[in-house]
C-alpha cells in the first residue's frame, strides 16, 4: 500500500527534452515545465487507480492490477493494451513510445520514463 495517496510533483529531470521527443508543443511545454503534477493513486492489494492532473485540470486515470493486461490511456489520450508488472518494489509498464517505472525511495514518489537515452525523472512529495 506504500503508493497509495495524493502526492505532488517536487522535482523533474530531463523534461524538456522527454516532451520534445514525444512531439509535445513547445507551448504545452512551456505551461507545464513548472506546474506542480498531482498525483492520486488508491491501492487494494495489487490492484490501482492511478490518476494524474495536469495543466488546465486535464486529468488521465488509469485503472490496473499487477500482471494483467488492461486497457490504459495516455495524456494526449491514445488508448492502449499493456500489462503492469511489479519488479523489485517497482511498479513498470511499457508506453508506446516510452518505458515507465514508479517507486517508493525515502517516503517519496519517484517516476522515471525512458525513451531510448532520454529519461525524464519526477520526484514527488506525498500530500
Amino acid at each position: 500500500m506504500a503508493f497509495a495517496g495524493r502526492w505532488e510533483t517536487e522535482t523533474q529531470e530531463g523534461y524538456d527534452a522527454f516532451c520534445k521527443l514525444l512531439g509535445i508543443p513547445d507551448d504545452v511545454i512551456e505551461k507545464g515545465r513548472d506546474y506542480k503534477l498531482i498525483t492520486e493513486v488508491t491501492q487494494d492489494g495489487n490492484t490501482f487507480s492511478w490518476t494524474q492532473i495536469y495543466p488546465t485540470n486535464a486529468k488521465v486515470t488509469n485503472n490496473f492490477t499487477v500482471g494483467k493486461e488492461c486497457d490504459m490511456e495516455t495524456i494526449g489520450g491514445k488508448k492502449f493494451k499493456a500489462t503492469v508488472q511489479m519488479e523489485g518494489g517497482k511498479l513498470c509498464v511499457t508506453f508506446p513510445n516510452y518505458h515507465h517505472t514508479s517507486e517508493i525511495c525515502g517516503g517519496k514518489l519517484v517516476e522515471t520514463s525512458k525513451a531510448g537515452s532520454v529519461v525524464l525523472k519526477r520526484t514527488s512529495k506525498k500530500l
